[in-house]
């Protein structure tokens, strides 16, 4: 093709994508120096496909309100996310919104060098060192009750810890075990704190609660608090948040919640491009981390029979509470009869109830592969939840960043649908009145 024809063409598709674009959606500049690098936006998208075409422009998806969701635009992205022809408006520069949130002072009163941690109002979070140090504390205080163990090693060599809660922790008793996983995404920070107030409700109140000792002398629960401390790390370690999302495999990360071996890349969920918030990894397990966790979950499979019966996976933020499948805007699927799936859905209702959450299938919010409920399920048969926790909604990155006033309540905000859940652990299909 001549240049001449070249530029013909090129004119008439710029005329084409303006005229299909409403006159309420913001106009992408040019990346100059002086325009954002990252821009958040709130789309409106009132339909799980229209959300689905959302996140397949390739944008940083941060949360969902109904029909609104909130992500972050790159200046390349903005273009196919105007060619939605979705109404959009423009909340801001997505990297001053984070430098916003301050900066922490890593200098302490001896003139030295505090290890990395967050910004001032956000102290009360546990970085990777003092979640292992409440771990210790916990076998310390508990030995009668808990075990740890290392599932394995991140990408960069830490530890996957996970702390086994039982009235016998050191055998392998027949009881169904229910499984907690935190954190898989980095800037996920309040998730940590879920997965540490579980383990302290079911340890220190075990002497004292009737209920609560009833759940650990007839349940074997997990607790991994941080499948992703390599990421979560790196999201503080320079003082500022970074909104960083996925694990630290060079040079861009693997999103971790897209790297799964069920229908991994099959269905417009995820992106084959490292760039990506959504990059799936070159081939399903790649990230070391969901390795070890899918290591782990299959090594419960003894005598044949898989011992964790279920399984929530914490996440921020929107306020949902999801269940498989996620990969087909189905009901039902190959593995997902109807009966399973009023039982999802019966059971995440319930839950919801518990904690305002909004309950639904995954897919009502949008596709996506290669996530951590769909494997659980398909692989196992294990009733896997994803519980999307505080805020409801925000304007932009700061919903990742709840002040540390924010985490009693909202982790204790959960402790009635975690209570029903391992109530109902050991038969999920009896809150529908079916047997398993």
């Amino acid at each position: 093709m001549s240049r001449k024809r070249r530029g013909l063409v090129a004119a008439a598709l710029g005329v084409c994508l303006t005229m299909v674009l409403p006159l309420n959606t913001v106009t992408a500049q040019p990346n100059t120096n002086s325009s954002p690098q990252r821009t958040v936006f709130e789309v409106t998208a009132d339909s799980p496909e229209a959300r689905t075409r959302v996140a397949r422009t390739g944008v940083d998806v941060l949360g969902a309100n109904g029909p609104t969701l909130t992500v972050i635009a790159e200046a390349r992205q903005q273009w196919a996310l105007r060619a939605t022809g979705l109404p959009l408006k423009d909340l801001g520069d997505a990297d001053a919104q984070l430098a916003a949130l301050g900066k922490a002072d890593f200098t302490d009163r001896a003139g030295g060098v505090d290890p990395q941690d967050f910004p001032s109002g956000y102290t009360g979070y546990h970085n990777f060192q003092e979640t292992v140090a409440e771990l210790n504390k916990t076998v310390s205080d508990h030995a009668n009750l808990v075990k740890l163990s290392s599932l394995g090693k991140s990408y960069e060599g830490r530890d996957l810890w996970a702390l086994k809660i039982s009235d016998n922790p050191g055998a392998d008793e027949n009881e169904p075990e229910v499984l907690f996983t935190c954190n898989q995404h980095a800037r996920e920070h309040l998730t940590v704190e879920m997965c540490l107030r579980i383990i302290k409700k079911y340890t220190d109140g075990y002497a004292t609660n009737p209920t609560i000792k009833n759940l650990v002398d007839s349940r074997e629960i997990w607790v991994v608090p941080s499948v992703n401390p390599d990421g979560a790390e790196y999201d503080i370690a320079s003082g500022s948040f970074r909104a960083w999302r996925k694990n630290r495999q060079p040079s861009n990360g693997t999103d971790p919640n897209r790297n799964w071996g069920f229908k991994w890349g099959c269905c417009g969920g995820s992106s084959g491009s490292p760039s990506s918030e959504t990059y799936r990894g070159p081939s399903a397990f790649s990230a070391p981390e969901t390795q070890r966790v899918r290591d782990f979950v299959n090594s419960r499979v003894v005598g044949g029979a898989q011992q964790i019966k279920t399984h929530i996976d914490f996440h921020t933020y929107s306020e949902l509470i999801l269940w498989p499948y996620g990969y087909t805007t189905a009901d039902t699927a190959p593995g997902l009869d109807a009966n399973e799936a009023n039982a999802f859905a019966t059971l995440g209702r319930r839950m919801a109830a518990t904690n305002g959450y909004t309950p639904e299938q995954s897919s009502d919010l949008y596709v996506t592969d290669g996530s951590v409920n769909d494997w659980m399920w398909a692989q196992h048969k294990i009733w896997s939840y994803t519980f999307e926790m505080y805020p409801k909604s925000s304007s932009g990155t700061s919903g990742f960043y709840p002040r540390d006033t924010q985490i009693e309540p909202q982790t204790a905000r959960n402790d009635s649908a975690v209570e029903l859940f391992l109530t109902y652990s050991d038969c999920v299909p009896r809150i529908t009145g079916r047997t398993c």
